[in-house]
């Protein structure tokens, strides 16, 4: 059976795409194939992002981890956050890990609609604790509570979801840590964990991680009978 074309968009100033490579190579699991985009600005267009089912990003608003001029720019960009919300209301997934999620009203706003959440900071890297906040979600099902050192993203909730999966840490406090909300035909997730390559490889993140690409595929769902 061939495996599902995935597009990862990674590799900015503070989150060299190597951690994202890595601990993607690390997955048990031979369902997905993985298409990495790094300079996402000069090579994602909407033709190519229509070719993936799911898209991951691992992206904050920044071309590459040696130019951090805006990866988002209107008449230049030709993939903007208007076209992922489409994308994502005609049907496909769409999956934002870590700095996937740095938007607010102040950093690319429509990034941060897109997502319905806005970013604030993080405390010093640090242990943090994720726990399971909806034991029946299916994105967190098999996930038992798990610690690691790194960066704990605080951020609001834009949208009207409620988080699956929460964090804390003594200099964070808790925060949500991972929601999802269905738009038009498509799904879209988000998991705020992610910064170190010891988190990916952690095998409650991983199996966080397949659970959330397998609902934003819509995999639960009844296959039609024809």
């Amino acid at each position: 059976m061939a495996r599902i074309p995935v597009l990862v968009l990674c590799d900015d100033l503070w989150h060299p795409a190597e951690v994202i490579e890595r601990g993607l190579a690390a997955l048990p699991q031979e369902k997905y194939a993985f298409s990495v985009v790094k300079t996402v600005k000069d090579i994602l267009t909407p033709a190519r992002l229509a070719a993936y089912p799911m898209t991951i990003c691992c992206k904050s608003n920044c071309v590459n981890q040696a130019n951090p001029a805006p990866w988002f720019e209107p008449g230049v960009t030709e993939v903007m956050p208007e076209d992922f919300e489409q994308y994502i209301r005609q049907g496909y997934g769409f999956l934002a890990i870590h700095s996937g999620l740095v938007y607010r009203d102040d950093m690319c706003p429509a990034m941060s609609r897109l997502l319905g959440s806005a970013f604030h900071g993080h405390p010093p890297r640090c242990e943090v604790h994720w726990q399971p906040a909806q034991p029946e979600h299916p994105i967190v099902r098999d996930v038992q509570p798990f610690s690691c050192r790194d960066e704990h993203y605080q951020i609001t909730l834009t949208c009207n979801e409620k988080p699956f999966l929460t964090s804390t840490s003594p200099s964070g406090g808790t925060q949500p840590a991972g929601f999802a909300r269905s738009l038009g035909a498509g799904r879209l997730c988000a998991l705020t964990p992610g910064h170190t390559l010891d988190v990916w490889e952690h095998p409650m993140f991983q199996r966080l991680l397949l659970n959330a690409m397998a609902w934003c595929l819509k995999e639960d769902e009844p296959c039609e009978q024809s």
